[in-house]
């Protein structure tokens, strides 16, 4: 049984009720069709029943076994309106711009819907971008307690494969954070050992990779993992972890033996945390074009306080006080402060000066 499928074995034996919100893209209702058959999720579309209903047909997908809200007509929208004005009124929400918001994006009524219990979790991305998606969802659900960075890690599945879990591998961060500083790499390595943990259900062996194993190479970028390693073994003693580690000596026992005798993690490891998003982002690729492995991209889902698929940090505007909830690369160019990005440049320097004075970097307050 392939990797995927114990996945959806553990989804069966516990179903879950799903909202999936983009129901103008077809692949929504190819994906809801192929759920309800393998009885892996309860569907939830958002949207006129009429126009979801008569966009199935045409393709043929058979949806009758899915609930379908229409946010004009659901008897909960003004719960979810009343409830949305409540969690937003600091940052001067209307309730007319609550109505306006749920009637016209049904990604932040989905993530209502889960805020109020009436689904487990959602699922999006199909026709929104990644900034889009994950901005209800830090505005409403808020990240998990005790995260201090929002990051992306893909789950890479290589068939016959002896490394890594049986071929099961979480590769961070390979969509988000550009560069990362050692704090915020100790903080992936973390946050992605129990995401290994939580999906693949094997302890998580957590390699911090460079091109040094060891100290072989001197350089800045080398210094910074291994400082990114001291502090992550500090934080999370109970973890195995070790670093820094070329890929070979991470994963390949006989070059981990040989290149780093005596450490728990050489040759063994299969959370892997790339020094920046290029390396990971190349390295993901590789792996998934050249060894022909299944990739599962989950960006930071499992550190909201609710399950959610595809999403990335951002800074949310309240007026002159900015509430910085994770933004580490040009995303914050793309949401609604751009005050923000305009008087600081890029929020990564701002953050790292801050981060250096030993200040709470969650909050920034600007000039007008």
């Amino acid at each position: 049984m392939g990797f995927i499928d114990v996945i959806k074995e553990r989804a069966k034996a516990n179903v879950k009720t799903i909202v999936l919100p983009e129901t103008e893209d077809k692949r929504t209702l190819a994906a809801t069709e192929k759920i309800l058959k393998e009885g892996i999720a309860k569907v939830i579309l958002v949207g006129n029943e009429e126009a979801v209903k008569k966009s199935a047909a045409e393709d043929g997908y058979d949806i009758s076994g899915a609930q379908i809200v229409d946010p004009a007509t659901s008897e909960k929208t003004q719960g979810y309106i009343d409830k949305l004005v409540e969690l937003r009124q600091k940052k001067g929400m209307t309730p007319d711009q609550a109505k306006e918001i749920l009637l016209n994006q049904y990604l932040y009524y989905g993530v209502m819907m889960v805020k109020m219990g009436d689904a487990d979790g959602m699922v999006s991305g199909a026709c929104h971008s990644t900034a889009d998606t994950l901005r209800p969802c830090l505005q409403i659900l808020k990240t998990k307690p005790g995260t201090k960075l929002v990051s992306a890690f893909f789950l890479m599945v290589v068939p016959n494969c002896e490394y890594g879990a049986n071929g099961a591998f979480v590769f961070a961060d390979s969509g988000l954070n550009q560069n990362p500083t050692s704090e915020e790499l100790a903080a992936i390595a973390a946050s992605s050992a129990e995401s290994f943990e939580l999906l693949v259900q094997e302890k998580p062996i957590v390699a911090m990779l460079s091109h040094s194993t060891k100290g072989s190479a001197k350089h800045a970028d080398v210094d910074k993992v291994v400082e990114a390693t001291k502090i992550a073994k500090e934080q999370n003693p109970e973890l195995a972890l070790d670093g820094e580690f070329q890929l070979d000596a991470a994963i390949v026992p006989s070059v981990g033996a040989s290149k780093a005798p005596g450490s728990e993690v050489a040759g063994k490891a299969n959370v892997l945390v790339f020094p920046d998003l290029d390396a990971g982002n190349i390295g993901y690729k590789l792996v998934q074009r050249l060894a022909k492995a299944e990739g599962f991209p989950h960006e930071i889902g499992v550190f909201l306080d609710y399950p959610l698929e595809d999403v990335v940090g951002f800074i949310e505007n309240a007026g002159q006080n900015y509430k910085c909830s994770g933004c580490w690369k040009v995303y914050c160019n793309e949401c609604e402060t751009r005050k923000l990005f305009a008087k600081y440049k890029k929020c990564r320097e701002v953050y790292r000066r801050l981060w250096k004075q030993g200040r709470d970097i969650r909050t920034l307050t600007v000039a007008s």
